[in-house]
Formats: structure tokens, sequence, C-alpha cells
């Protein structure tokens, strides 16, 4: 071999590793701390940086995106003595590379310690109903006890949750029954005020139905109260009206008579005193006057001239001749309705001493009258 390669071949080894030596490429996201002689120098940014060749080396090689940290579960006591274990996790991001290289040790390790002994702080203040129903009000303080800490170390903590809570086994099982008697509570409320609803609805409805019936009863009677008011109105209307003497009241009188004993229930009746006078008044109105008299005929056709003539003298009178069809149905009607009353006076007295022989020692009989 040529000597004089030799050195050109070594010269090239030199310069290949000056400039590799030289050359520090620091990815994105990265950051390179870089001591000088064993002192801290710079920081090396991302991309393409130049260093000393052997006097400058990285130290330590370090990521600032956001990082998470789960921590393994740790016991902690409560206000009321109970012994629960508690996960946490972190998220936490490197602000300052050289504080986070030269102010502590191991940051991880002393972020976790950090977290238990806050959190044995803040949990020891409260009781496990507390603790279980407080979690924001816990992630708040440990998240600023934390920052307050892990500032001069160069990291930022972003976030601080708690991700379980487990309490002992005989805990859990009481709490269970706790909230299985809960549930059953709720459920036993819910069912009685449903059943207490439903009552209420009923009487309401069943109130609602009887206000209306009886409204709707009294309407009725109203009505029919007022009709028959106004048909009895226009009877006594139409009586005036036609000028209807005594006589032919005292004829209608006599046809009711027959309607009081057509009930079946009817074992009493009672017989009105004015009947006598009633069939009195119309016999003598509608009667043969002239079998009492003994006058002539050409007598008794003066007299019943001279009593048209007196009765035309009163205002609205009706005028009945003697001999007149009219008259002869009158008294053929009146004596029907006097047969009708007798008949009907004559069944009403045979069951009322029916029903004085049927009735129990001991007890008045009825009165007829």
């Amino acid at each position: 071999m040529d000597p004089v390669v030799i050195p050109i071949l070594v010269a090239a080894i030199v310069v290949v590793f000056l400039v590799a030596a030289t050359v520090r490429i620091v990815p994105q996201a990265r950051r390179y701390n870089i001591e000088r002689f064993g002192r801290y120098r710079r920081t090396l940014q991302p991309g393409l940086n130049f260093v000393l060749p052997v006097a400058d080396r990285v130290n330590t090689k370090l990521d600032v995106r956001e990082q998470v940290y789960s921590s393994d579960p740790k016991p902690v006591i409560t206000e009321d003595n109970l012994v629960v274990n508690i996960d946490t996790v972190l998220y936490y991001q490197i602000t300052d590379p050289r504080a986070a290289a030269y102010e502590v040790a191991d940051y991880l390790h002393a972020i976790d310690q950090l977290t238990v002994t806050t959190l044995r702080n803040v949990i020891g203040s409260m009781d496990l109903e507390g603790t279980l129903t407080s979690r924001e009000e816990i992630n708040a303080r440990l998240r600023a006890v934390l920052d307050e800490a892990t500032g001069k170390w160069g990291i930022r903590v972003n976030r601080v949750e708690i991700k379980a809570i487990d309490p002992p086994n005989t805990i859990k099982e009481a709490m269970e029954k706790q909230m299985r008697a809960e549930r059953d509570k709720r459920a036993a409320i819910l069912h009685a005020e449903g059943e207490r609803q439903a009552k209420i609805l009923t009487a309401e409805g069943t109130k609602q139905k009887d206000i209306l019936e009886a409204q709707g009863t009294q309407q009725a009677m109203i009505l029919r109260a007022d009709g028959e008011s106004k048909a009895v109105e226009l009877v006594f209307q139409s009586v005036h009206r036609n000028n209807a003497d005594a006589k032919v009241l005292a004829y209608k009188y006599l046809e009711t008579l027959p309607h009081l004993a057509q009930s079946d229930n009817n074992t009493f009746w009672v017989i009105p005193g004015e009947l006598t006078e009633a069939i009195r008044t119309v016999t003598g109105a509608f009667g043969d006057r002239s079998a009492g008299t003994g006058l002539p005929p050409a007598a008794q056709r003066e007299d019943a001239t001279d009593a048209d003539a007196s009765d035309k003298d009163h205002v609205g009178a009706p005028e009945v001749a003697a001999n007149s069809t009219l008259a002869l149905d009158a008294v053929a009607a009146a004596d029907e309705a006097a047969k009708q009353a007798a008949v009907a006076v004559s069944d009403a007295k045979a069951e009322a001493e029916a029903a004085g022989e049927a009735r129990p020692p001991g007890r008045p009989p009825a009165s007829d009258t």
C-alpha cells in the first residue's frame, strides 16, 4: 500500500468522526440537555444543532409532550377510621428541561410520593361518605398542591383524577344492604303514593258523578215542576176564560173519584167529606126538576123560561135547558159517576174491613174517614 494513502484514510476517518460528533439532530417534542466538561451548557431544540466534539455531550433526553402517570393503589385512612385504597391518574408536562433534569433526581417518584401524602391529608379530614361523593373537591386540592410543588421542578401538573376508591369488603356489603333498603323504601313510598293518588282520583270521580246525578235530578224535578205548574196554570186560565161554574167543577170532582182506588196497594181509602155535596150539586144542576114540583108542563116551561131569564142576568153563567140533549147527557154522566163513586166506596170499605180483620191483636183499627 502506498504510504501516502494511509494518512489520507486516517484523516478522512477523523473528519467523519468530528462531523458526526459535531452534528446533533433533535426530533420534534424532544429536548436535549448539553453539558460541556460536566457542566450544563444549553438545551438543544428540535432540528439540526452543532456541538463541540469531545467537549460537549448529551446528558438527558426529555419528552416535553403531556404525559400520563398511573400510580398503584395506596391505603388511606378516613376520618371515621376506615382504610380505603385509592388509585390516582396524573397528567403532567415538562416545561423546563433543565429544572426537570437538575432540580430533582426522579421527578416521577417525587410526584408519586407527593400525591400520596396530599391524599392522606385530604382524605383524613373526610369521612367515607364524603370521600365517595367529593371527588371533584379532592381532585382540585390535589392539583393545587402538586402544581405548587412541581413548579420549581420544571413540571406542570395539568390534571389529577381519582381512578378508584375501594373500601373494605365489609363496608361494601353494608353499603349494598343500605342501598337495597333505600331502594325498597323508595319503591314502597312510590307504591303508597300511587295507591293514594288512585283513591283520590276514584273519590273525586265518585264525587263528580254524585254531583252530576244530583244536578240532573234537580233539573229534572225543576223541569217537571215547571211543566206541572204551567199545566195547572193553563187549566186555571181555561176554567176562568170559559167561566165554569160550581156545577162543572163538581162534575169534574166526581170524575176523579174512581181513580183513587185503582192502585193495588191501597188498603186504606179516605172518602172526602165533599162527596155528598158534589153529588147533590150535580144532581141538583142537571136533574129533572119537574118531578117534585107538581106543576103542569106549561107552568114548568114558564118556570124554566123564568129561570133562563134570571140566569142571563148573571154575567158569564152557562145556559143549559132542562129538556135539551146536553142536559140529558149531563144527567146520564152524573148518574154514571155517582154509581162508580158508590161502587168505589163500597170496595174501599170492604178492603178496609178485610184489612181490619187481618190486623194483629192489640193494634187499633184504621179510621175510614
